[in-house]
């Protein structure tokens, strides 16, 4: 402790200034591995078109539809997954790219590393920077040649298009397997509803029980306009007549059979029968048939629709990823950064300095 403070200023500034700046200069210059930095900026397009789309089958492809933004939000992650890690070793050899590094030990992959750490590591070397207003991706891959970060940036990036593609046909096939199982579903709803319709008619030998109702009423009309006349008739023979009088029988005779005539009529429409329900509840309950029927066909057609655009989607190219600035090939390298680093680390070694003078000062001052 006397040592230490018997030091003088002198002495202080080589020991922390002067030597960690020698030490760091020497590593910079004899150690320090030059790192290149390739850069690429992307962005996932959806294409919206909908010019083939029926108007309604769109209700039975409804889904998950994210927009771009959030597209290049999964491809962002993607980029930084384990899956794409393991692939591009496969494929680039990566760790045995990044543990070839020389002495550079702060910047070297162990060979022996575990996966964690090798995942660790190389999210360190690739940046994905997010810009959210225009929904780009900005990648910066960083390697020890640059030949090699500029390949490992194509290659990102075509695993990246790999993903964006298949995630938007997946999907697509899941909407196309979940279409045509609705219009199978659709397709059995309008047979049992057609079969319905014709069982009715079979069983009621009618063949739109509506119709027989609307002839049945006008029917019953002309009958009572007839029925008025002969009244209009009688009355005026009666005038002139006695009751006795054959035309006045007539006439009578004639209404009578009008009135027979319209209570049958009306009976059939209004009343139960031996042969079967009234004809007005027919017509309702085949009203409600045809409702049935003309709905199942409505659903079978959106369910048809729904198919054939959904097997478009599943074929066409959904989504794509553009590739804005395609990967740069780095000229000089630039990690690590001489200047900002030795400047950095002398303004952190003459903090030190002068806060070591000033407990040092402080110290003797007490002792004194």
């Amino acid at each position: 402790m006397n040592a230490i403070l018997q030091m003088s200023a002198r002495t202080l500034k080589i020991v922390l200034i002067v030597l960690p700046m020698l030490l760091y200069a020497l590593y910079l210059w004899g150690v320090a591995a030059d790192r290149y930095v390739s850069e690429s900026v992307i962005a996932v397009h959806q294409d919206r078109g909908e010019g083939g789309i029926i108007p309604g089958a769109a209700m039975l492809l409804a889904g998950i539809s994210s927009g771009s933004q959030q597209d290049t939000l999964y491809v962002r992650e993607f980029v930084h997954s384990q899956d794409l890690l393991l692939r591009l070793d496969a494929k680039l050899k990566l760790r045995e790219h990044f543990s070839a590094a020389g002495a550079d030990l702060p910047y070297r992959l162990g060979v022996n590393d575990s996966l964690e750490t090798f995942v660790g590591y190389y999210r360190a070397r690739v940046n994905v920077q997010y810009d959210d207003r225009a929904a780009l991706l900005r990648l910066r891959v960083e390697a020890f040649e640059p030949e090699f970060a500029q390949r490992l940036n194509q290659a990102i990036l075509e695993d990246s298009e790999h993903f964006v593609n298949e995630s938007s046909h997946r999907i697509a096939r899941e909407r196309l397997g979940f279409a045509e199982g609705e219009l199978k579903l659709a397709e059995q709803r309008l047979l049992v509803a057609r079969n319905g319709v014709l069982a009715f008619q079979n069983k009621n030998q009618l063949l739109d029980p509506t119709l027989q109702a609307q002839a049945s009423g006008t029917l019953v009309a002309e009958l009572e306009a007839a029925r008025s006349r002969l009244e209009a008739e009688l009355n005026g023979l009666r005038g002139f007549l006695n009751e006795e009088a054959y035309p006045v029988k007539a006439l009578r005779s004639r209404i009578a059979a009008t009135d027979k005539q319209i209570q049958i009529e009306r009976a059939r429409a209004t009343r139960e029968s031996q042969r079967g329900p009234r004809l007005s509840q027919m017509a309702l309950d085949f009203q409600g048939l045809q409702m049935q029927a003309e709905f199942a066909g409505e659903a079978y057609k959106l369910a048809l629709g729904a198919v054939e655009n959904a097997r478009i989607e599943a074929t066409r190219k959904i989504k794509s990823l553009i590739v804005v600035e395609p990967p740069s090939r780095p000229q000089t390298a630039e990690f690590p950064r001489v200047v900002y680093n030795l400047a950095t680390l002398f303004a952190i070694c003459v903090l030190m300095y002068a806060i070591v003078r000033l407990v040092l000062a402080t110290i003797r001052e007490h002792m004194d």
